[in-house]
């Protein structure tokens, strides 16, 4: 009984490891994805990207009509952006790199790291909604 057990428990956990989600397939899970940045104790709204298969759309600035452009994603996670990325790649603004995650528990996201004309970087993630 107790081996019937340890082995039901096993094969429990080895299919709850196989469910969890990876990057093998190269793509984000489908969504709308909020922006935001942790700035001088405030919390600042950087937009929405939008995934939609091997797609995305945004962030829209100044009122501006979305375009879809391409990204790719490796199976580590590691995000390249094939078109531009609003504010994070205008005004000598560039991307210096974007990694996802998808084991947290609220959600997946990714984390955009930009290199600002000055040289500095900032830090904002970017949570499925």
């Amino acid at each position: 009984m107790a081996l019937r057990t340890i082995l039901s428990f096993l094969t429990l956990l080895s299919a709850a490891g196989s469910a969890q989600a990876d990057f093998t397939d190269g793509k984000l899970p489908d969504g709308a994805y909020h922006c935001e940045v942790y700035l001088l104790g405030l919390f600042l709204d950087l937009g929405v990207i939008t995934i939609k298969g091997n797609l995305y759309s945004g962030p829209v600035t100044f009122g501006a009509t979305p375009q879809a452009y391409n990204y790719q994603m490796n199976p580590n996670g590691e995000i390249t952006w094939l078109g531009p990325l609003g504010g994070y790649t205008s005004g000598g603004n560039s991307i210096s790199m974007t990694q996802a995650t998808l084991d947290d528990p609220s959600g997946p996201s990714f984390d955009i790291i930009m290199k600002q004309q000055d040289g500095a970087f900032t830090a904002s993630t970017c949570t499925r909604r």
